[in-house]
């Protein structure tokens, strides 16, 4: 059975998305719209991800892979009406173009749709194959190299675009124009893949700015909710109130994050590597604040006044402290590191954590504190800035509740 209450329960499946052609589309023109602060070279992305793939197998993790779970989505009808719409809804694509854009993924099957769905639709691919008679305003001003259907490069990132708490899952709303689409492509999964058919979303992407990567499971219900780049205060609001009233949380807190690149979400500055301990950026971890949500006895939400995050987190975890690994790293190496996601960790159980190898400072810190480190390269991976956390989505984890 599906579903997550922690983050450090033994990892039973976790879905992931290799990369492939859609970071092939990625060029110096539409790399920093598309989020990505290089151009990656794609084998070799593919070798590192195929090599995080295989640690997680090593370790008896079930893989599943997202490109798989859509195309088999797609084989229901809905699933591809919604999709396709939504793909070619986009505000850039125009009425006349979506027609011919439309008559052309009506023809494929669902293999080929999933590509596009993923890698994108160009203009003269378009062409090639459905010929414009009387072109449109938007075909005739377009460049052949241009989008009908933008690639998706940060859907490698499978963590933002849904959460599961407990037995239900949190299809985000993600608030960057380049990666919105990407929830339409899991919802479709969820809603309509056989092995998910049934279950409950705690969230749609409809609602208010929330992103997976700044929802962390701390304890069994309790779940802290970074605000700060991508998920806005109005998010963390709506998702408390639907966890709250669902039985899924007791308490959520919401936690301030600065609004910068290198700290987009709560897991670019801390993530869970034991139950009750907690690898942090150094230069966050004292001033980090918190305020902690419930309900009070009239379904209300009850919003307390900030205070330390660790304090306030150990509180609500019902333990006298939330242990911090402390990395010990001078300013100018932590600030180093923590770009390269070293504090983005993914536990594959109690004390035994994926991270990326170049971070080698973080990485001995963590073992001297008796942390096995599972390392795996990323020097590819890590140009849309999201380490082994963000490049997962746990679908089942073992409870740590009796």
């Amino acid at each position: 059975m599906a579903g997550a209450d922690s983050e450090v329960g033994r990892l039973r499946t976790v879905m992931l998305h290799r990369p492939g052609h859609e970071l092939r589309r990625l060029t110096p023109r539409n790399n920093d719209r598309l989020l990505f602060d290089g151009i990656p070279w794609v084998d070799r992305a593919q070798d590192e991800h195929d090599a995080f793939a295989a640690a997680l197998t090593d370790r008896g993790v079930e893989v599943l892979y997202l490109a798989d779970l859509l195309r088999e989505a797609l084989t229901v009808p809905q699933a591809r009406h919604d999709t396709v719409e939504y793909a070619l809804g986009e505000p850039h694509v125009g009425d006349r173009l979506a027609s011919r854009a439309r008559a052309l993924l009506g023809d494929l099957d669902e293999a080929e749709l999933a590509e596009v769905l993923i890698s994108g639709l160009r203009h003269d691919e378009l062409s090639a194959r459905r010929p414009m008679l009387r072109p449109g305003v938007v075909s005739s001003l377009a460049s052949p190299e241009d989008f009908v259907i933008d690639p998706l490069p940060n859907l490698l990132f499978t963590r933002d675009s849904s959460a599961w708490v407990g037995p239900q899952v949190a299809v985000t709303s993600l608030a960057m124009p380049a990666r919105r689409r990407e929830t339409s492509l899991t919802k479709a999964i969820y809603q309509h893949h056989p092995r998910f058919a049934g279950t409950p979303l705690a969230y749609q992407p409809e609602l208010e700015h929330v992103e997976g990567g700044d929802v962390l499971l701390l304890a069994s219900g309790v779940v802290a909710v970074g605000t700060g780049e991508r998920t806005t205060p109005a998010g963390v609001e709506r998702l408390a109130g639907r966890l709250l009233r669902a039985g899924l949380a007791h308490t959520v807190l919401a936690v301030p994050i600065a609004q910068e690149r290198a700290t987009m979400h709560l897991d670019t500055v801390c993530t869970m590597v034991d139950v009750d301990a907690i690898v942090m950026y150094p230069n966050v971890a004292h001033s980090l604040q918190a305020l902690a949500i419930t309900l009070n006895g009239e379904d209300v939400l009850r919003v307390d006044a900030a205070g330390p995050f660790l304090d306030v987190a150990a509180r609500a975890m019902g333990i006298e402290r939330l242990h911090v690994l402390d990395t010990g790293l001078d300013p100018v190496t932590a600030e180093r590191e923590q770009w390269d996601d070293g504090n983005n960790t993914l536990a594959l159980a109690p004390r035994v954590a994926v991270a990326y190898e170049r971070n080698s400072e973080t990485n001995t810190r963590l073992e001297a504190a008796g942390i096995e480190v599972v390392a795996i390269a990323g020097s590819e991976l890590g140009s849309g800035r999201g380490g082994p956390r963000c490049m997962s989505c746990p679908i089942e984890r073992d409870s740590l509740t009796p």
